[in-house]
């Protein structure tokens, strides 16, 4: 395991003496603290914004950030990507995904080793993208390889739109949206009987930005009424994560517990109706997905409607589909990271065996990953 030094304290600040002085009001207040905290990032953009600019460092010892689920990469499950990886070979496909998929290792290999094995796979920066290829090869059939929390999941129900809308018949949808509060729900209270005790800790969350632009906050009501756990949904840059620590800190000093937002220039309780009402036209959450790491997860998957189902290629395909649920190498502990019950550095295979060139697991090959993060940032040695 290669040894991890962290960044120097206030490196690449733009405001760096703002950053002091909150660093400094944070150590005040949290000697008034009885007890220790650890804080969940759920976001892996809040994991490297805290891994570039250093605030493990700012933060006293009594405060901890612990690592969450991170991005739609990391949680997807290796059979997923087969899937993906069975599609992209089919001679009269052309399989469509956001570039992070291509890398990202399922039993086969990747979608970059089905690529080089002859396979048509391309990625896009957005959904819509794929109308121009249905376009260019009418006589395929284009597969798009949906992936995505609530932030991308509207963009996918306007491609679905505009599909219906204008009647085009050569594109289908593999979908793999997920949902952020339920894996939430399930690191707090898991009813699996494999997976009940993390042993996590986890004393309060740091809410997604980007998530909660497009669901509202109004998604982690629950938490602090129902668990007893606060939650402030955070902005990316060093500032917005320093004051929302802050804000948490209070919650505790203060004897509160409740749902706050730092990220109010972008974030309402309400969020997006539009995007909203797009994604409930055509979406609907059921069933149980599993999340690598989390095992089945109730009601956070979102799947076409039944009246879509025409366009739905898990259906379509079913019997050609690998339906075996494929564990993670025995030396990849992706799953614990995502749990915050470990850390990237306490991998075996951290930074040597397991390196972003060749990555083992979803936490190094995605670009939001944890143990990205950790290798891009901790300048190893």
């Amino acid at each position: 395991m290669s040894s991890l030094v962290l960044k120097d304290l206030y490196d690449g600040f733009r405001d760096p003496e703002v950053i002091k002085a909150l660093s400094h009001e944070i150590k005040e207040e949290a000697k008034k603290l009885t007890s220790p905290i650890r804080v969940m990032e759920v976001c892996g953009g809040h994991t490297h914004t805290i891994m570039k600019y250093g605030l493990k460092q700012l933060m006293p010892s009594n405060i901890d950030f612990i690592h969450g689920p991170g991005c739609p990469v990391c949680v997807i499950p290796k059979e997923r990507i087969d899937h993906a990886f069975v599609l992209a070979m089919l001679d009269d496909v052309i399989l469509v995904t956001l570039g992070d998929m291509i890398k990202v290792p399922g039993s086969h290999g990747s979608l970059q080793k089905a690529r080089a094995q002859g396979a048509d796979v391309r990625f896009v920066y957005s959904p819509m993208d794929t109308i121009k290829i249905a376009k260019q090869n009418p006589n395929k059939k284009i597969i798009f390889f949906a992936i995505g929390f609530e932030t991308t999941t509207p963009m996918t129900a306007a491609l679905v739109n505009y599909i219906v809308k204008n009647n085009i018949s050569n594109i289908l949808f593999h979908i793999n949206h997920v949902t952020v509060p339920e894996p939430m729900i399930e690191l707090i209270d898991s009813h699996d009987e494999q997976v009940n005790s993390y042993d996590n800790q986890i004393d309060a969350f740091i809410g997604p930005a980007h998530v909660s632009v497009i669901s509202g906050s109004k998604i982690y009501e629950q938490f602090p009424v129902k668990y007893k756990i606060p939650v402030v949904v955070s902005g990316f840059e060093p500032i917005d994560v320093m004051q929302t620590m802050l804000m948490i800190i209070k919650q505790f000093t203060q004897n509160r517990c409740e749902l706050e937002v730092q990220y109010t220039r972008s974030v309402t309780y309400e969020g997006n109706l539009k995007a909203q009402a797009l994604i409930n036209k055509y979406f609907i959450a059921e069933g149980k997905f599993k999340w690598r790491g989390l095992g089945r997860v109730p009601n956070s998957k979102l799947n076409l409607k039944d009246e879509f189902s025409f366009l739905d290629a898990e259906k379509i395909y079913k019997d050609i589909l690998p339906i075996d649920e494929i564990d993670d190498h025995h030396l990849c502990i992706c799953g614990d990271i995502m749990r915050g019950i470990a850390k990237p550095d306490e991998c075996t295979v951290f930074g040597t065996i397991c390196k972003p060139s060749k990555p083992m697991g979803s936490c190094m090959v995605s670009s939001e990953g944890a143990c990205s993060a950790y290798y891009k940032y901790g300048n190893l040695i």
